[in-house]
Order: structure tokens, then sequence, then C-alpha cells
């Protein structure tokens, strides 16, 4: 049983290890991207899919290549945005036994089997990251980017939530309760993000940070 057990860790640290070097190779080969995150639950005629279309497209007629988890939802709407434009789209899909097939809208794929392989590759890829509506997995990703540039494990980068209507009650709560009541983070760090529905300004935020991300190897990931 040992023996086993032991064959079978090995198996999957290659596996692992594998995903890291064919994710770092893909992501390396592209400069000026832009992670999208939201839930894969919206449909094609719901208000948030057509925004993160709309928003996507125009990012991607700057010059910006847009990168997803590759699924539908806000990740196929992101792509999609950039697809129709004429624009580079990346999709870092996740292999589930019933969920999550590719969009169709990516220009280059890879597929991950491990969750945290692909989040790697999609937070340290990036020079900004926009939020659309999501779930616990989009809030998790939304706070795992925010601690990994307020602890300077990441340099820091536009984060921006999208969707004015939704985000609203979050970033009031941050404000009221961590910052002000309860004193949970510093003064300063709530403006780690922002929160705004205008193009214009999402686009301005982008390119006032704009500029080259450090290439990843697993070198380099093991100092943050």
């Amino acid at each position: 049983m040992q023996a086993l057990i032991k064959h079978q860790t090995t198996e999957r640290l290659s596996r692992i290890d594998r995903e890291f070097a064919d994710g770092f190779e893909i992501i390396n080969r592209y400069t000026d991207t832009v992670c999208v995150f939201g839930s894969a639950r919206f449909t094609e005629d719901h208000p948030y899919y057509q925004q993160a279309r709309n928003v996507s497209a125009a990012i991607s007629k700057e010059g910006y290549t847009i990168v997803t988890g590759g699924g539908g939802g806000i990740m196929e709407a992101g792509n999609r945005g950039a697809f129709e434009s004429g624009g580079k789209s990346l999709g870092f899909n996740i292999k589930l036994p019933h969920e999550q097939v590719l969009n169709p809208y990516t220009t280059e794929s890879m597929p991950f089997n491990y969750f945290f392989a692909r989040k790697v590759i999609l937070a340290y890829g990036a020079g900004a990251y926009l939020f659309f509506p999501g779930g616990f997995g989009t809030l998790d990703e939304l706070f795992e980017v925010l601690t990994l540039i307020q602890t300077g494990k990441m340099p820091k980068a536009p984060v921006v939530l999208v969707g004015v209507d939704f985000w609203t009650d979050l970033d009031e709560f941050i404000k009221k309760h961590m910052v002000d009541h309860a004193k949970t983070i510093t003064p300063g760090d709530e403006q780690l993000y922002t929160v705004t529905d205008d193009v214009a300004e999402i686009i301005s935020r982008i390119n006032t940070y704009n500029q080259p991300v450090q290439e990843l190897t697993r070198d380099t990931l093991a100092n943050v």
C-alpha cells in the first residue's frame, strides 16, 4: 500500500509540475494581459454578460490580451469580446467531470487538472484584473489577488470591480467594517481596488499601470 501511495504521489507531482511548466510557457508568450473573472452562470442575454463582452472588446482594441478561466458566463463573454474584436483571447480551462467545457472564443487555450495551478497562471500572468459579478469562486480569486498585492507578493496592478450595483455593498462593508470599525486592514488598503462601470476609466487605469510583467518560471514563483 505504501508503495502504491508513493507511486501515485510521484505521478501527481509530475502532472502538477507539467501543468505549471506548460502554463508558464504559454503565458510568457504574451504581454499586456488583462485577466477577467466572474460567474460562469450568466447566459448570453444577461446584462452582466453583455457588459463583460463590451468591456473586453474595448480593452482588446487597445492592444491588450484578454485572459480568462476559459469557461462559460463571464469567462466566455470576456473571451468573446476579444475574439470578435480580432484580438488575442486566452482560456485556461479546468477539467471537471460534468461542467465547464471550453468556450469557443479563445485563440489559445490550455486545460488544467488542478485548480491551484490554474489560479497561479491566471493571477501571476496578468497586468490588470477585472472582476465582474460572481459567486464564491470569484470572491476567492478577488481576495487572493488583493492579498498578494497588499503583502507585496505581486506587483501593484489595477484591480477593477465592474458592476457597481453588485459590488457597492461589498465596497461599503470593507470601508465601514474592515477599515473603520474592526481595523482589520490598514487605511489605504481599500484603494487597492476600484469600483466602476465606466469603460474609459477602466482603460485609463490599465494604461496608467501598464508595465512589463516579470517572466513566469518556477524559479521566480518560488520567490513570492
